[in-house]
């Protein structure tokens, strides 16, 4: 097909043209184009060189009248040449305000043309590339106090940003904003020619503070229990006792907050700290952040009660979810809890992992042109679907009116009891359980023929280290072998993905590895393996986990400082190279390292994991006293140090092996320890990797258990119940 030239900008060279034209054919045949510019025949006006990008992302923005480059050399070459500032655009494909921003704005031919004769776009992943997302979301959080996505940036040609927002309106007026998006690309392109001074100096100055934010100077000793304590009262003062959560709307779920409050309730006695978790679990379970009928977590509540939510899901929250309910239901044995662990790993399995293996990066807010449109029920459908008894009992448990509570439509969400529904329906509490998992199954069937969110299919390495983690844990704890089968699989697809001298990739699209990986790639898919081990008991699970820690090492490791740098030591930064100190909204890199290297000197009993571990600790300790709240997976880390870490070693027999010895210590939540199972014949081969194994024996002849503390063990056993009670002793947080 004949592209037209992008408004306000001059003609593409031809070889250029044809690669668009061909790409354009290829990918628009796979996905239906984004735009709203069309010819008479309906096929796209516009294509830019996004066209020839893989992310999902950059893709939905490839019919934008919007002449957009990808980040790259090129665009700031053309900058510099042509005395222009950049327009930086960093969104993500599941982002509902970046698909406003897109059809308001980026859409719009007017402002369209204005952009591209007097700016250079760039439009960027941010899944793609969280190192420039965090860098210039701090320059943002620098100018005007506030972030979020899309993230619009103005840069000089040397890539220092002068002026930042988020969602901007497009003109004077709408949605109530006083000055819109094309007032503001004119006023500071007015700005950039007559006051080049003024936007240099403001340039320097946020570069100055972004670097300044990304080498904070280092701490020399480690945290100790009172930083616990303090970000326990934190929590506490910031807790929702009617709704559970922190703070009020909007809400986020926070699993790596819920993480620390169980250990610290374990490590602490104090039962306020496990009253937060079931509270918020509950909550979130029984609102309509919660998928009740297709199951997964949405990625956050615009209200406190948790029932109105933005619909995109995220891989990524789904994976640290499950791993908050798995936790729960081992300290609380509450059945629901499981329940809730499974239907989200469940949902994985079916809808988010590719056929190669590998799992998805995101479902759609949005779909057939509105929010939440998948998701919502009237009285009318569901009464359509269901027989007049299921539909009376889905009405009342899941509180469906003709009012609604979303655009005239419901979000499933169930504020009261069964048992108090069942009453009122003259229903026993089994059966009405029994009928609305009927219900659901059926409301499934009929909402998979509603057109479907669009799915980013980017398989990110961090993020499927998350997942792996989830679903080996699951299948451990749940005895589910399906799960641990899927995160075995993914983790063969991420490692077959490596590259020369074995680099991770930071995400695989079409099969297709791309990208630099980060430190959380490696630091994320090294603990999965580490938990993939823990549910097979193959060593080569932690052989590779050794590897990808070496590549750490090699690459990302401050000997100076201590602590991980974000990107590799051959992988050029932009204004900072910084280390990852906080969990918003990911697990930081940092902290996920520092855990998988304490297990690793447990497995290996080898200390030099142990003194990385601490010197990363200690490098970022600074950060965790002022915010302790902001790092709750490093506060994790800091509870492993100060706690009697368990090696908890199960040997067979190979004949008559009793299973009970394993599902003893998958029931208990020992959080700090690692668990290692063997068959005596194969003890040998093990202790080439983990030497402590040697004089490790299964007694009798019968499966024999043995709980150590840096090799000294207390008297094995061939008892469930005497396992469970050494599992059970817990040493008590010191007194700093």
């Amino acid at each position: 097909m004949a592209l037209e030239p992008l408004p306000g900008a001059g003609p593409f060279a031809p070889a250029l043209q044809v690669r668009l034209e061909r790409a354009a054919a290829t990918v628009d045949a796979r996905e239906p184009p984004r735009t709203r510019q069309r010819g008479a025949d309906g096929t796209p006006r516009y294509t830019n060189r996004l066209i020839l990008e893989s992310s999902p992302y950059l893709l939905q923005h490839a019919h934008n009248p919007v002449d957009w480059y990808p980040w790259g050399d090129e665009a700031f070459a053309r900058a510099l040449i042509e005395h222009r500032p950049v327009l930086l655009s960093i969104g993500y494909s599941t982002c509902h305000w970046c698909h406003v921003m897109e059809e308001e704005s980026f859409d719009d031919a007017e402002i369209a043309a204005y952009l591209n004769a007097n700016y250079v776009a760039i439009k960027v992943d941010r899944e793609e590339r969280p190192d420039l997302d965090t860098t210039y979301m701090e320059a943002v959080l620098t100018l005007n106090g506030n972030g979020g996505w899309p993230m619009t940036v103005w840069l000089t040609p040397t890539r220092q940003p002068f002026y930042g927002a988020t969602y901007i309106p497009a003109r004077d007026g709408d949605r109530g904003t006083r000055v819109g998006f094309l007032t503001l690309l004119r006023q500071l392109r007015a700005t950039y020619d007559e006051n080049p001074l003024r936007v240099a100096q403001q340039a320097d100055a946020v570069t100055e503070r972004v670097r300044a934010l990304a080498a904070p100077p280092p701490g020399d000793t480690l945290p100790g229990a009172d930083v616990l304590r303090r970000a326990f009262a934190e929590y506490a003062a910031t807790f929702d006792d009617a709704h559970g959560g922190f703070g009020g709307a909007a809400k986020f779920p926070a699993p790596a907050a819920l993480e620390f409050l169980l250990r610290y309730h374990r490590r602490s006695g104090d039962a306020r700290a496990l009253a937060m978790v079931t509270r918020t679990l509950e909550a979130m379970a029984a609102g309509g952040i919660h998928d009740h009928v297709g199951g997964g977590f949405h990625r956050y509540a615009t209200d406190a009660a948790w029932e109105v939510p933005h619909f995109e899901k995220i891989l990524a929250d789904n994976a640290q979810l499950a791993m908050a309910y798995l936790d729960a239901y081992q300290v609380t044995r509450r059945q629901d809890f499981a329940d809730v662990a499974r239907e989200i790993l469940d949902y994985v399995a079916r809808e988010m992992t590719a056929p190669e293996g590998g799992f998805y990066t995101a479902t759609d807010a949005d779909s057939d042109g509105r929010e939440g449109a998948f998701f919502v029920w009237t009285p009318a459908e569901i009464r359509d679907v269901l027989n007049p008894g299921m539909a009376a009992a889905v009405l009342a448990f899941y509180d469906v009116d003709e009012r609604g509570n979303f655009d005239g439509a419901t979000i499933l969400h169930a504020p009261r009891p069964l048992d108090t529904v069942a009453h009122e329906l003259g229903s026993d509490p089994e059966r009405l359980r029994f009928v609305l998992s009927e219900a659901r199954r059926a409301l499934y069937e009929r909402r998979a023929r509603r057109p479907r969110p669009r799915t980013d299919t980017k398989i990110v390495t961090a993020w499927n280290g998350l997942m792996i983690s989830a679903l080996a844990r699951g299948g451990a704890i749940l005895g589910v072998p399906k799960f641990i089968e899927d995160a075995r699989a993914a983790a063969r697809f991420l490692l077959d993905a490596r590259g020369a001298e074995g680099r991770l990739p930071r995400s695989v699209t079409g099969g297709m590895p791309r990208g630099d990986a980060f430190l959380d790639d490696y630091a994320d898919l090294a603990a999965g393996l580490l938990d993939l081990y823990e549910a097979t008991f193959d060593p080569a699970w932690v052989r590779a986990a050794l590897a990808l820690h070496a590549t750490l090492a090699a690459r990302f490791w401050d000997a100076g400082q201590g602590g991980f740098f974000a990107t590799a030591d051959d992988v050029a930064s932009t204004l900072a190279r910084r280390k990852p100190d906080d969990d918003l909204p990911a697990p930081s890199g940092n902290a996920v390292a520092a855990e998988s290297l304490l297990r690793l000197a447990e497995f290996t009993g080898d200390e030099t994991p142990r003194r990385r571990a601490e010197d990363t600790v200690r490098a970022l300790a600074p950060a965790l006293g002022r915010a302790p709240t902001r790092a709750p997976r490093l506060l994790g880390v800091v509870d492993f140090l100060l706690d009697r870490a368990r090696e908890i070693v199960i040997v067979n027999p190979g004949v008559g092996d009793d299973p009970r010895l394993v599902r003893t210590a998958y029931a208990r939540f020992v959080p700090n320890r690692v668990l290692v199972v063997a068959r005596e014949d194969e003890l040998a081969a093990q202790a080439a990797l983990m030497p402590w194994l040697a004089d490790k024996r299964a007694l009798g002849g019968r499966s024999t258990a043995y709980v150590c503390t840096r090799g000294a063990c207390e008297l094995p056993t061939s008892d469930p119940a005497v396992l469970d009670r050494q599992l059970a002793d817990v040493a008590l947080l010191p007194r700093d």
